[in-house]
């Protein structure tokens, strides 16, 4: 597991943020996000106050990456400043709990030490291009670059159906408050914040009835293309939260879903969607990377017969 517990014995008082910035050598805000995560425990008790005065059994809950064989992730990007992978289908991005298991962030450190970080988001079940940063500067200038949508984004997508015309979707977006009859993450919202996507077929296979489609996002709110895709009725083959029942959505996240049932239910044993370029600029330094995934022929894992909620 990539959080671990370090205990240790503080016998003279000092404020909590002080002993964080000292021992896992990090600045002031750093350890005070630390502490307000409740990464720290006191004779066994949490605590959240960033400047209380501490003595006595100390736990820190810090993330150490796991020790794997990492051959199958080694970067496609790798200098002094930015690393740049390609995320299989499956992984998380980062830990979503303390007790988490193994994410990119575990391969990030590993090639790029402790202060590399991941520098935007894509969804578990999407596979392509992910760019990390190796010191706090790159990932203040990365973070900026896709936050200002300076960033170029192409990503390739299978969907339901034949498409023969390019196209765009804007529609806003909000994120879903309520899961009680509906799993989706996202939704079409007017009052939600702007989001735009173009759409281009690549090419469309009758034996599958499905259509390769390259997929610009030129904003990047949560599964915007998934959402978009979904709204015109060609939702993205694999997809178990959009275009299939609020049973089998909840059957995937209970972790109950079968790929037998999933390929029937949602098209494919896995999301069809691949982050298959990306370009933006670092410094004056350009940079323009391409997924060496030939993700045409992916197709196999396509199901012919299906049942979606369109």
């Amino acid at each position: 597991m990539p959080f671990v517990s370090r205990n240790f014995t503080l016998s003279s008082p000092m404020p909590a943020y002080l002993f964080v910035m000292q021992t896992l050598n990090i600045n002031q805000a750093q350890a005070q996000r630390f502490i307000h995560k409740g990464c720290m425990e006191i004779n066994g008790q949490a605590l959240t106050k960033t400047g209380e005065r501490i003595c006595g059994e100390i736990t820190l809950r810090v993330f150490e990456p796991e020790k794997r064989p990492y051959d199958m992730f080694a970067p496609l990007v790798d200098d002094d400043d930015i690393l740049v992978f390609e995320k299989p289908s499956g992984i998380l991005v980062h830990p979503n709990t303390r007790i988490a298991p193994f994410s990119m962030l575990d391969v990030v450190r590993w090639y790029g030490g402790k202060d590399a970080n991941i520098v935007h988001r894509i969804d578990k079940e999407t596979s392509g291009l992910l760019v990390a940063s190796k010191h706090k500067k790159a990932e203040i200038e990365l973070k900026n670059s896709f936050q200002d949508r300076k960033v170029f984004k192409r990503y390739y997508a299978w969907v339901d159906g034949e498409i023969k015309d390019s196209f765009s979707v804007s529609e806003p977006l909000s994120k879903n408050d309520s899961f009680e009859s509906l799993k989706h993450k996202a939704l079409l919202d007017p009052l939600g914040k702007p989001s735009h996507t173009d759409f281009k077929p690549i090419y469309y296979d009758p034996m599958i009835d499905a259509t390769l489609l390259e997929c610009i996002p030129l904003t990047g709110r949560m599964h915007q293309i998934r959402v978009h895709l979904f709204h015109v009725k060609h939702p993205i083959l694999g997809d178990p939260l959009y275009a299939t029942s609020f049973k089998i959505s909840n059957e995937y996240l209970d972790g109950r879903l079968s790929q037998e049932k999933r390929k029937l239910f949602t098209g494919a044993s896995r999301l069809m969607l691949h982050a298959e370029k990306i370009e933006f600029l670092y410094g004056e330094k350009r940079f323009s990377i391409e997924s060496k995934i030939n993700f045409d022929k992916m197709k196999y894992l396509i199901s012919s017969q299906r049942i979606l909620e369109k």
